[in-house]
């Protein structure tokens, strides 16, 4: 019977491990903002920055939270990875911003730091909150 246990936990570990990461949740001032921008480039930048400085924040908080709570080898491994993340969302974020995408570059530019950003604080959220 003992050699059964593992192979009974063994759903109940994948489970934990493998479940979907949560949605990032964006600020309530951030859709309200939009909707009052009227569609103007300009004020919709401004939305779109203004909620990246919230998701920036939350992401460093995390980043610091989850950090707290590891080895020091994992530590490494953790600011190698934010790193190297930082620099693929430049690089990402930084294709999006076609020169002759018009006005909207800089809406499609600011899109894809606000979504990335928001994604990896909660990926980082939900690495603080579960089993590493």
């Amino acid at each position: 019977m003992k050699s059964l246990l593992p192979l009974l936990a063994l759903p109940l570990l994948l489970s934990s491990t493998l479940a979907p990461a949560a949605e990032p949740a964006y600020s309530k001032t951030f859709q309200p903002c939009l909707d009052n921008s009227g569609g103007v480039t300009a004020l919709m930048h401004h939305c779109i920055s203004a909620e990246i400085e919230v998701q920036d924040k939350l992401l460093n908080a995390n980043y610091k939270k989850l950090m707290a709570n590891l080895t020091a080898e994992r530590k490494n491994s953790l600011k190698t990875a934010q790193r190297l993340w930082l620099k693929y969302r430049k690089a990402n974020c930084d294709f999006y911003y076609d020169p002759d995408g018009g006005s909207f570059a800089g809406i499609s530019a600011g899109n894809c730091k606000l979504d990335m950003t928001a994604n990896r604080a909660q990926e980082l959220a939900d690495l603080a909150a579960g089993p590493i």
